[in-house]
């Protein structure tokens, strides 16, 4: 059968568009995760469309499981092809479509950078405003199929709010074209939505619609110190209550030792603070606006900030900002385990302070490393090996910590994954975020579009 397969495939897509041998199938076959061994049968590059529809038609004619793949910087295992999948690249779909200035829109298609499209974006006046660490390397189509998140989520939403239109190609190999692009369509179903966070086990997303904005000017940055995990909250009231943030980051100074040890860089005060916010914001042009330095001043007289550092410049605030984006290079040779989960914005101080409680009476040596879009109630959890724990053994005792933490998660009626999916690590504890009559509907509607099982299969959900 196989080799019908193959034979039908190079009929359909030519060779030139085929890869087998194994350093391909090792590096398209998996992600950023660490925890599989890839094992794909092939990959495929198709060009446009009509490809894809055919490399769907041919899968279900020969049972082939299907695997979507873009810049794979995934890190719950979506991405990862282990069981003999035909792997989808999408390198080779990697165009702007179309640009209309008056809708403000652009059409690509799913292979096109993160960072390639912000670029273009910007050459237009107009700016795309989801942003995260991976931009230099993720592709659209992935952002889409995962809800990406990242830094501006306070203003501006998760990438679900930026698609206006998506063309997809289901499980049966049907080509769908979602919404057009229209801003209001009150036509009953939105099936757009579906497919936004699918992680592609209800189809493939092959062109996508993104609406723009104007771009921010004038954006300032506050990188202030505290102690109280407490006054988070306090503060984020203050400053939202009277100005229009487009961040509000938080990392632990564990996390800033880490970044300043890995680059040789001077620590940003004169004393150490357990806690750091950057608080980013675009500065009024209307004199009679409240100033924000106002608002920072009475935040260190009230004592929730105990120091605060204001940037001067574009150069000093890139600067500060890379304190934060640094932080997961940094921490990478700790192999951490990384925990990504949200909650309500007013429940993060006690939610983390019950985290810590937790690993620090399980596993003492064990480092914990925080950092997060706290002002979106989006934290990451990261768990550094111990150098003389063999890693087998630390990834064991760390999916215990997880099954406690996703417990608490569940108390806190919160979310185990808040923009990296579910993929293949947290199917198990699906559970603990969605009822199970929740899971049986999403069951049912991936049977709907995909009734032979072959789109992504074993992430999510199992059927």
């Amino acid at each position: 059968m196989n080799d019908k397969f193959f034979e039908t495939l190079k009929s359909a897509l030519g060779e030139q568009l085929i890869k087998t041998n194994r350093q391909d199938l090792n590096y398209y076959g998996s992600d950023w995760t660490e925890e599989y061994i890839p094992n794909p049968i092939v990959i495929v590059f198709p060009k446009k469309i009509s490809q894809v529809i055919k490399i769907v038609k041919i899968c279900n004619e020969f049972s082939i499981s299907i695997v979507p793949s873009g810049g794979r910087t995934g890190l719950s295992g979506g991405a990862v092809a282990k069981n003999g999948e035909l792997v989808i690249s999408f390198e080779k779909m990697n165009k702007i479509l179309d640009f209309n200035l008056v809708d403000q829109q652009i059409v690509c298609e799913p292979g096109l950078i993160t960072q390639d499209l912000k670029k273009y974006a910007e050459e237009k006046n107009l700016f795309f405003p989801v942003d995260f660490s991976s931009a230099g390397s993720s592709q659209i189509g992935g952002n889409v199929a995962t809800n990406a998140g990242g830094i501006k989520v306070i203003k501006y939403g998760m990438t679900r709010n930026w698609i206006q239109g998506l063309k997809v190609v289901t499980g049966s190999g049907e080509l769908l074209d979602l919404n057009n692009g229209l801003i209001k369509n009150a036509t009953g179903y939105d099936l757009r939505h579906l497919f936004i966070g699918s992680e592609g086990t209800l189809g493939i997303i092959v062109e996508i619609t993104l609406k723009l904005c104007i771009k921010p000017k004038n954006l300032s940055l506050f990188f202030v110190g505290l102690d109280n995990m407490s006054t988070t909250t306090k503060i984020l009231s203050e400053f939202q209550s009277k100005i229009d943030l487009t961040a509000f980051e938080f990392f632990s100074e564990k996390a800033l030792e880490k970044v300043l040890n890995k680059n040789k860089i001077k620590h940003p005060f004169k004393k150490r603070y357990k806690n750091y916010l950057l608080i980013e914001f675009e500065e009024s042009e209307n004199k009679k606006d409240l100033n924000p330095e106002e608002i920072l001043k009475n935040c260190l007289k009230k004592k929730f900030i105990l120091d605060a550092v204001v940037s001067q410049n574009l150069a000093q605030s890139k600067n500060l900002w890379a304190l934060r984006e640094n932080i997961s290079e940094s921490i990478s040779e700790f192999m951490p385990y990384k925990n990504d989960i949200s909650v309500k914005v007013s429940k993060i101080p006690e939610f983390i302070g019950e985290i810590e409680s937790l690993v620090n009476n399980l596993y003492p040596d064990f480092e914990i490393i925080w950092f997060g879009h706290i002002g979106d109630g989006n934290i990451h959890l990261n768990i550094l090996k111990p150098k003389d724990l063999e890693r087998n053994i630390f990834l064991e005792k760390c999916k215990k910590v997880s099954n406690l933490v996703y417990e608490l998660v569940n108390q806190y009626d919160g979310s185990i994954s808040a923009e990296h999916g579910v993929g293949l690590i947290k199917k198990p504890y699906l559970g603990f975020s969605k009822s199970n009559s929740e899971i049986e509907y999403m069951k049912n509607i991936k049977k709907a579009f995909d009734p032979k099982n072959i789109m992504n299969p074993g992430k999510i959900i199992d059927i």
